[in-house]
């Protein structure tokens, strides 16, 4: 019975392994495994379709676009440009990627969530207000005030923001725990699904009339 029990102990670590593993992205097996989306010219590597490491250059792991300001005239005074497989093809596998990330006064990088990754920002110019809130059914809510040359991370899968609290233009570099991250943008997810959310399961779940859903739809559509 003992051995019994200590075998699904075992069982149960490894499941619980296996399944932390596969959340992420997946550790290389290889030095470089390019990203390539003709597999003619690939081979299959590590559950990929990679570049022949015979065929890789230095220009699959450089990227000058980090260092050009975002265009901030809209609607949030925010822009986010990405370093992430798509621009970087040398990063499939390495699980990392970065984002640079402009704020014209008071503008703010709106409420989103990274699906895969978690992040970490530091501020190089400006002073924001950075934010995230835990998940059911706490709603914890941890911010801070930072300044340049400032840190904060944001965990995982949560909720979070950044808003430019100055006067001034402001800008902050993130690093992310994957090559693809992903973004859900949390207003434009809810009000501007295509089709449109049926209007009535809105409202009951905000708690608001049915106008105000409709009209902030016809804002994101």
């Amino acid at each position: 019975m003992k051995k019994g029990v200590s075998f699904l102990v075992a069982v149960a670590f490894m499941a619980l392994a296996s399944f932390l593993t596969s959340a992420f992205d997946p550790s290389p097996l290889q030095d470089v495994c390019v990203g390539i989306n003709d597999p003619k010219n690939a081979v299959f590597v590590n559950g990929k379709f990679c570049k022949d490491p015979n065929l890789t250059v230095a220009d699959d792991f450089f990227y000058q676009g980090l260092k050009n300001p975002g265009d901030t005239q809209n609607l949030v005074g925010s822009n986010v440009t990405f370093a992430t497989i798509e621009q970087v093809p040398g990063l499939n596998t390495l699980g990392i990627s970065m984002v640079r990330i402009d704020y014209a006064p008071y503008g703010v990088n709106t409420p989103h969530i990274h699906p895969r990754a978690a992040e970490i920002l530091t501020v190089l110019e400006g002073t924001l207000l950075a934010g995230f809130v835990t998940s059911n059914p706490e709603h914890r809510f941890f911010s801070k005030v930072l300044n340049k040359g400032d840190v904060f991370a944001f965990p995982v899968g949560l909720l979070h923001f950044q808003y430019n609290i100055g006067h001034t233009n402001a800008v902050a570099i993130a690093a992310l725990s994957s090559q693809f991250p992903g973004v859900i943008t949390i207003a434009n997810t809810i009000f501007g699904s295509n089709p449109p959310i049926n209007p009535d399961i809105l409202a009951k779940s905000f708690q608001l009339d049915k106008k105000v859903i409709q009209y902030l739809q016809a804002r994101f559509q």
